[in-house]
Order: C-alpha cells, then sequence, then structure tokens
C-alpha cells in the first residue's frame, strides 16, 4: 500500500514539474530575451555568451544573459574587464578566445602595484576558484604555478644555495622572499620553509615563465578553459536567429528566439505562439508518460529483492559520484580533456608503453609538445573508485618524487589520467636482470639515490602533503624514473585519504601486490592498517633492488626455500663482499641498504620506522643501524 501511495505521489509530483517548467519558466525567460544582447565590448575584449556583463548596460546585466559566475564587470573609467573568482578577489580579462574557449587573466592586486613596488609585484593570495565556476572552469597545460615564500629568516644559511631564486626587492630586515616552480621545490628548502611568514601560490604561463623573470609573469597572468557544456548549443541558437541564455532553474542552455519563444537549441521555423503551446504540451504529456513507465519498471525490478526506499538509501549511500567528485574538486591544479582530446594527443593510442593493473598507458604529446603518459582506465569499478583515487591522491601533492599528474579525462565510461612521461620507463626493467647488468646500467650509489628518492616521496605523503596518502601498492613497477634516472611514485589506484595524525586507517579487504602487502592488511592480528603497511612495501621493493630478485618466488611449493630475506639475514655480510667485492663504498650503501630494509618488513607495525625515520637511517652514518629482529 505504501509503495503505490509512493507511486501516485511520484507521478502528480512529476506532472506539475513538467507543467511548471513547460509553461512557468517559458514565459519569465522568453520575457526576457530582449534584455540580452548578442556582445557587449570592454577595454578591446568582447564579452558574449556564456560570459556576460554583470554591470550596466541594462541590456546585457541579467543573469539569464550567461552562465553563473562568468559575469564580467566593466570599470568605464579605465575600460577594464574584471572578473571576480574565489573570495572576491579580482582579475582583469585581457583576452577570451572563443574558438578555443580560454580566458586569459590578470590578477588586479598585481596591476594594482604602487609606485614603489612596480616592477617587483607580489601576489597577496592564493588563487581559488569560487563553488560557481568551480565545475566549469580549469586550468590549461599553458598553466604553471609559482610558490612564494614571504619573510624567511635564515639561521641555516641556506640562502646561499637558492641565488636564482631570491626576491631582494621582496626582502626586508634580514628576512628573505623565495620563488620557485610549485613542481620544483627543493627537498631541503621545504622544511626551512617552515619558518616564512606567508606562502602564496599563483598560476603564470608556462612560456612567458620561461623567458622572463617572475614580475613579467605575474603581469602577464594566466589562462584558464571553460567546459564545452557552459557554450553547449550556442553556435546553432545564433544561426537560427536567436540569442544564447542560460536557464538558471534547470540548469541548461536556452535559446531566445526572435518570436518570443524559448527553445533548448536553436529557432526552427519560427514557430507561431500557438503552434508552440501545443507542442510544449505534447512534450509535456510525453515526458509525464515516460516517466511513469520508468517508475513501473522500477517498482517491478525492486520488489521481489527489497523495499524500493531501503534499496535506495543503501544505493545513495554506497556509490560515489565521479560528476560530483569533479565538481567539488574542479579547482585543483589539473586540466579536464574531452575524450577526443586524448585521442589526438595519443595518435589514436598508437604507442603503447605498458599495461597495470587498472589500465594501458600510452606515450602521447601535448599541443605544446610536452610528452605524456596517458593511462586509458579499463578495468573500472561501476562506480569509479580507482579513478576518484588517483585524481584526489595525485591532485593534492607537489614534489619531486611524486609524479606530476597534468591532466584528466572524465567523457561518458571513458576516463583516462594524463601524466608526465619518464623517458625510462619504470624502476622494474632495471633491477630483475642479470646482477651485472643492473650495476652497468645504475650503479650501487644510484640505486641508493633511487632508494632515498622513493623514501623522501613516501615521507611527504605521509606527512607534507595536505591529506596524508597511503598508497598501498608500493612496488618496483610503480616507481618511475625520468631522464636523470630521478624516482618518481606513481599509480595511486589503491591509495586511500585520511586526515588522522597517525593516519590509521579503515579498509575492508586486502589491497596490493603480492609479495608487498604487510601482514596487517591481510589480518587485523597483526595491528591496525596505517601509513606503516606503506613502510612495509617500501622494504621489500629496497631488498629486491639489491638482490636484483623477485623476494617471494610464487610459483614454488616451499617458499621458505626461496625467501631472499631470511637468507640477507642470515649471510649480510657474506653478501655484501660477493655483490660489491672490493669496493669499500659500495659494501656499506649495500650494507646500508640491506639494514634499513630489514627494519621496514618487520611483521608487527609498531616495530617498523616511520618514513621519517627511514629517510633519516638512509642520511645517516651506518654505525648508527644496528640488525634488526629477524623479520
Amino acid at each position: 500500500m505504501m509503495i503505490h501511495s509512493l507511486f501516485l505521489l511520484l507521478v502528480v509530483l512529476s506532472f506539475l514539474s513538467l507543467l511548471t517548467s513547460t509553461f512557468g519558466s517559458s514565459a519569465d525567460d522568453a520575457s526576457s530575451a530582449a534584455n540580452c544582447s548578442s556582445s557587449s565590448t570592454c577595454g578591446g575584449v568582447e564579452i558574449s555568451y556564456p560570459f556576460w556583463r554583470s554591470d550596466g548596460p541594462p541590456s546585457f546585466s541579467a543573469v539569464h544573459c550567461g552562465y553563473p559566475g562568468f559575469g564580467i564587470a566593466c570599470e568605464e573609467d579605465k575600460q577594464q574587464p574584471i572578473l571576480q573568482i574565489g573570495s572576491g578577489h579580482s582579475y582583469k580579462v585581457t583576452n577570451i578566445d572563443y574558438a578555443n574557449r580560454t580566458i586569459n587573466l590578470t590578477d588586479m592586486d598585481v596591476i594594482l602595484a604602487t609606485p614603489d613596488t612596480i616592477g617587483c609585484p607580489r601576489s597577496l593570495h592564493n588563487f581559488t576558484f569560487s563553488s560557481d565556476v568551480a565545475s566549469s572552469l580549469n586550468y590549461t597545460g599553458a598553466d604553471a604555478n609559482l610558490t612564494f615564500f614571504f619573510g624567511c629568516p635564515d639561521p641555516a644559511g641556506l640562502q646561499p644555495d637558492f641565488p636564482h631564486n631570491v626576491i631582494p626587492c621582496l626582502g626586508y630586515e634580514g628576512n628573505s622572499t623565495f620563488v620557485f616552480r610549485s613542481d620544483d621545490v627543493p627537498y631541503n628548502f621545504t622544511f626551512w620553509s617552515g619558518t616564512c611568514e606567508d606562502v602564496v601560490v599563483a598560476p603564470v604561463l608556462l612560456d612567458i615563465l620561461a623567458t622572463y623573470n617572475f614580475s613579467e609573469a605575474l603581469n602577464y597572468g594566466f589562462q584558464l578553459a571553460w567546459m564545452a557544456g557552459a557554450a553547449e548549443g550556442c553556435g546553432e541558437c545564433e544561426s537560427s536567429g536567436g540569442r544564447c541564455g542560460f536557464n538558471q532553474t534547470s540548469a541548461s542552455p536556452l535559446c531566445f528566439c526572435p518570436d518570443g519563444t524559448r527553445a533548448g537549441g536553436d529557432c526552427p521555423g519560427y514557430q507561431s505562439s500557438k503552434k508552440s503551446w501545443r507542442k510544449e504540451v505534447f512534450i509535456g504529456v510525453g515526458g509525464v508518460l515516460f516517466v511513469c513507465l520508468c517508475l513501473v519498471a522500477c517498482l517491478l525490478y525492486y520488489k521481489k529483492s527489497c523495499d524500493l526506499l531501503v534499496c535506495w538509501k543503501k544505493k545513495s549511500k554506497t556509490t560515489p559520484s565521479v560528476e560530483s567528485f569533479v565538481q567539488k574538486y574542479g579547482s585543483l591544479n589539473t586540466k579536464w580533456y574531452r575524450y577526443l582530446e586524448v585521442k589526438r594527443m595519443t595518435k589514436s593510442f598508437a604507442d603503447k608503453l605498458g599495461q597495470g593493473g587498472f589500465g594501458i598507458v600510452y606515450k602521447g604529446s601535448l599541443p605544446n609538445g610536452h610528452l605524456v603518459a596517458v593511462k586509458i582506465l579499463t578495468n573500472s569499478k561501476e562506480n569509479g573508485e580507482e579513478f576518484i583515487n588517483e585524481v584526489a591522491s595525485i591532485s593534492r601533492t607537489s614534489h619531486v618524487n611524486i609524479v606530476r599528474l597534468l591532466g584528466f579525462c572524465l567523457d561518458g565510461s571513458k576516463r583516462a589520467l594524463i601524466y608526465d612521461f619518464m623517458p625510462n620507463g619504470s624502476l622494474e626493467r632495471f633491477i630483475f636482470n642479470d646482477r651485472s647488468q643492473i650495476e652497468s646500467a645504475l650503479g650501487w650509489n644510484k640505486l641508493f639515490e633511487i632508494v632515498v628518492g622513493v623514501a623522501r616521496g613516501l615521507e611527504y605523503l605521509h606527512r607534507g602533503c595536505n591529506t596524508r596518502i597511503v598508497h598501498f601498492d608500493i612496488k618496483p613497477h610503480n616507481i618511475l624514473l625520468d631522464r636523470d634516472f630521478c624516482p618518481k611514485i606513481s599509480d595511486f589506484g589503491l591509495a586511500k585519504l585520511c586526515t588522522s595524525k597517525e593516519s590509521i586507517i579503515s579498509l575492508i579487504g586486502a589491497r596490493g601486490t603480492i609479495g608487498y602487502i604487510a601482514p596487517e592488511v591481510f589480518s587485523r592480528n597483526f595491528g591496525v592498517v596505517s601509513s606503516k603497511s606503506d613502510v612495509y612495501s617500501y622494504g621489500m621493493m629496497v631488498l629486491e633492488m639489491v638482490g636484483g630478485r623477485k623476494n617471494l618466488n610464487v610459483t614454488t611449493t616451499s617458499s621458505s626455500a626461496t625467501y631472499f630475506p631470511h637468507y640477507l639475514y642470515k649471510n649480510i655480510n657474506q653478501y655484501c663482499v660477493e655483490a660489491c667485492g672490493d669496493n669499500g663504498e659500495a659494501t656499506e650503501i649495500v650494507r646500508k641498504m640491506i639494514l634499513v630494509a630489514l627494519w621496514c618488513i618487520q611483521t608487527m607495525p609498531d616495530d617498523r620506522p616511520s618514513m621519517s625515520r627511514v629517510v633519516n637511517m638512509l642520511e645517516g652514518d651506518i654505525s648508527d643501524l644496528q640488525l634488526p629482529p629477524k623479520p
């Protein structure tokens, strides 16, 4: 009985809603058609849909004339088009490219410099997207972020280490100001920068930054792109004689037709109002019938399994929306690409680089020639959990040992991730070979640098970024090497984000790769799942780097006979001599790597060091390291 009542209620509400949207909004929006001009000009910049004038003249100031948050004010005295984004911050519009859907902006705080600061502008605030434009505006591949560290004391005397990054004109009273590319802040500077008075991140144009200094880059501004949906159907509307607009109620584009009516696309035939009225009634009734059929189908489907309301509540709580995620995190420093753009940048997926647990990776290039690796997700879960994990995780990071996410694709069922291309591929291809091949390719010193780099990257994930991240899949295959063999942690498909101080995580089911998974991930009898689970995986990976072999041969029936960590624990001195011969420096490096790795793979999480402690152990004196208990 309750289901029948609910069904009737939904039918009535659907009917009323359709009638309201068909007749009510039609009259309101159509009567407003005369208030929308096709375009306006301010300071040499043409302002037309999806943008609109947020000030006079009245013929172009109504919010239904453009997309939400795209209102541009024109300062009549200076003829400067101003767009407000974020917490009331103003940006001058220097150019709008409607063909490529891009807009160039310059921070007004930089433009309105005092005579004392001309030539030495200061960015006063971080750039953030306001909620009304977060899902429709995003960065482009032409942008880069600068991080400014203002008012930094120098008790450690590190200023000479960064002579090209000091801004002398912004220093005062013994304090210094520094500027770095946000993705290239030196590791040793990160710890020192905590004493600075203020840290501000500002976007600039990448090509300007390569040619000019920071002040010129700030004056040139940066570029944003608006999503295709923001201007959807406008060309067809204008071609049919209409004017583009936006329905604030239904959040969809409108076309104001010459006869005073409005349409969802173009204005076919300039129908009379009587015919238009009949057509809209037909559409409304047809829509109600369609809704009724859908509701009946849903009732029949759910009746056998569970109550309709209970099932709906369960699904709404457990199925995250990828679209909601993009709207929530639209302000992250990544570009949203369409699938056709991804296909174009990979030349129709011609160059396959490899295949991982969640997708196939192809080589590609951006329009500016920058080489990228494009991962096409092929085994996506229905709710896109691994897609959400990877975008949310990497977008929060900025570290020399973390792979840089340049953009992503969410186009229907098509999902892709775009990273910097790593010329030397993964660490795996260098270590699982004959020992002599490893030494000739990398050498013990380079292997040790990779070990330290990965440790620093994990330390940053666990402690250094805004939201702590546990990777859960550290292994050689997921460590990429750039042109200089600098390691980059990649593949965040299994990562978990957490904000608690100790990074303790609630986890259902094991995740990771056999041979690298910490015991507590399999069984809570060993302790809680936390960032120490990554420490275990890291230790197993380091032992594989030392031995050039898998720690556990999963194809054998007697794993104890092939378990490399136990062999090293019993024969550490012998192995160091066999691996390095008379090379004392190499012997010390190998011994340090083994000792640190054995500490990392202790069975109980509490017995393992944190990644901060691991970095200290690797950078410290080997005499301070003791042989741990047998893992």
